[in-house]
């Protein structure tokens, strides 16, 4: 069991990502037919039939927005995919998506890039809480997010415990 906590998008923000996402685009839903997309609303990977949509995210800009952190240029925004219409969120305390390669990418309260980690241990949780306990020894390190190493995507946010 992990003591760190894998945090979904905001039931808030994915209504609004459902109207309109982060690059200012009404969300297109679709049917998943095959299944296997990387669900960022309730962290786990959809099943074949599911309604989805694909929309534009910008994690760490809407965290700057709660905070009052100026993350300047590493105000990225990119793909997620999350369920076309609301649902009950997360299920459990497991880490999600350990097995690929991931980056565990860490932020300052200001927003900026403290450098990261790869795991790539796919085993399991154990890689992930050794990176996550690495990253918060660093007292500057804020918040950590967790991406897809193949395609830089934003999976999920962990904050210190």
């Amino acid at each position: 069991m992990t003591t760190y906590t894998a945090r979904p998008i905001d039931p808030r923000v994915l209504k609004e990502l459902r109207s309109t996402d982060d690059a200012g685009r009404p969300a297109v839903p679709l049917t998943d037919e095959e299944g296997g997309a990387p669900l960022r609303c309730c962290l786990r990977r959809s099943d074949p039939g599911e309604e989805i949509a694909l929309v534009s995210y910008a994690p760490l800009r809407r965290w700057a927005a709660a905070t009052g952190a100026e993350p300047g240029a590493y105000d990225e925004q990119g793909p997620v995919f999350i369920h076309a219409e609301e649902c009950p969120g997360p299920s459990g305390g497991v880490l999600p998506f350990t097995q690929a390669h991931r980056t565990v990418r860490r932020y300052s309260a200001d927003g900026r890039i403290l450098g990261g980690r790869l795991v790539t241990d796919p085993a399991g949780p154990a890689a992930f809480d050794e990176a996550f306990t690495e990253a918060f020894t660093d007292p500057e390190v804020a918040l950590v997010h967790v991406r897809a190493v193949e395609y830089g995507c934003f999976l999920y946010e962990v904050r210190r415990p």
